[in-house]
């Protein structure tokens, strides 16, 4: 058992390289995305709440995902101008509290600049969990699954 903790770390030292980073398809596997601290839940039961409350904007097309993992407004004309500073302020507050997922899973992995690589994985999970009829922005370009 410990030849292999061994060999992964070498393994793992070695894809790193000088940059520090790793190719996204070596993150899935490197990166343990199912980690469970106090901070890491209190982060994703804040996206749960947040997400309850955008939901029907992501349903209605108001709001959509995007390709970088986070949230952004799609057609604010569905919303009445006396209402958009909220739901923009909503939009906000859900990306900084992805971001600080991202970060919080990569510093748990003992990798902190694994952060990049996590945020891409979560947004191609994102996007394909997403429903049938929500918005998706692929390279700038909105698209309706």
């Amino acid at each position: 058992m410990k030849r292999f903790v061994l060999f992964s770390a070498l393994f793992t030292l070695f894809l790193l390289g000088n940059s520090g980073a790793i190719p996204l398809a070596q993150a899935q596997q490197a990166a343990n995305l199912e980690i469970n601290t106090p901070a890491i839940n209190a982060i994703k039961s804040e996206l749960h709440d947040q997400f309850l409350i955008l939901r029907p904007y992501l349903q209605n097309g108001t709001v959509g995902l995007t390709d970088d993992g986070m949230m952004a407004m799609h057609d604010a004309s569905r919303i009445p101008l006396a209402n958009r500073g909220r739901i923009e302020a909503l939009i906000r507050a859900d990306n900084e509290t992805r971001l600080q997922l991202y970060d919080t899973l990569a510093e748990a992995n003992g990798h902190p600049e694994w952060a990049g690589q996590i945020r891409s994985i979560f947004a191609q999970r994102w996007i394909d969990k997403a429903p049938s009829g929500w918005y998706v922005r692929k390279k700038g370009a909105w698209v309706q699954k």
